[in-house]
């Protein structure tokens, strides 16, 4: 299935920007509906350009994924929604509803869901990755304002099952993005409404949860 539209604008003398920010989106949109595993040879004829002409850009297929992950993945993160995650002058679950409203904004899209569900298929690097971004960035912070609204030690570092309880969150949070866009199944509610149940159950058991494994010591 091609893009008409982009074809018709990339055959036309662009600045190099603008040419480079049509393959990348139409790549983006290219890989979310066949995976990781589509050739540059198909996505050049979407475009409408050679296959050459595609590599004047991107060296190989591994430097065109590299865009994309720094687009779709990193460049679907906000280093703002950190320091609203780590406001203790609000309630958590209020910071909560905050960070995943905005996060699903802006990635519960049809390319952007896909494209993580393939970004686990296509090889472990991308998926380790990723895991590895987010767990810096979302599921130790959260873990530890989690310690701090339990009324715990916030300076000694959250234990691994405490990460895992982060984790497990927003791996329900992400469930909802797939019944969408990959099961392809009716959510119930809204996303909204749905993510924010799953919020409310998170806040009402993770402290106590915490006090009961630092008890365990």
């Amino acid at each position: 299935m091609g893009n008409s539209a982009n074809q018709d604008k990339i055959r036309r003398r662009l600045p190099r920007s603008e040419r480079e920010r049509l393959i990348v989106d139409e790549a983006i949109r290219f890989f979310a509906e066949v995976g990781f595993e589509g050739q540059t040879r198909a996505l050049a004829q979407r475009l409408g350009v050679t296959q050459p002409l595609l590599y004047r850009y991107f060296p190989d297929k591994e430097a065109l994924i590299e865009r994309v992950y720094q687009e779709v993945f990193e460049g679907g993160w906000d280093p703002a929604w950190e320091q609203v995650l780590t406001d203790r002058s609000r309630p958590l679950a209020a910071r909560l509803h905050d960070v995943y409203r905005l996060y699903t904004l802006e990635n519960f899209t049809f390319e952007r869901v896909r494209l993580f569900m393939f970004a686990g298929l296509k090889d472990r690097a991308i998926a380790s990755r990723y895991l590895t971004f987010l767990r810096d960035h979302l599921f130790i912070p959260l873990a530890c304002e989690v310690r701090a609204t339990a009324g715990l030690d916030t300076v000694t570092p959250p234990t691994e099952a405490e990460i895992e309880a982060a984790a497990g969150l927003h791996g329900a949070v992400g469930y909802v993005g797939l019944r969408r866009w990959v099961y392809q199944t009716a959510v119930p509610i809204n996303v909204e409404e749905a993510v924010s149940a799953l919020i409310e159950t998170f806040v009402a058991g993770a402290p106590g949860a915490a006090r009961m494994l630092a008890e365990k010591g």
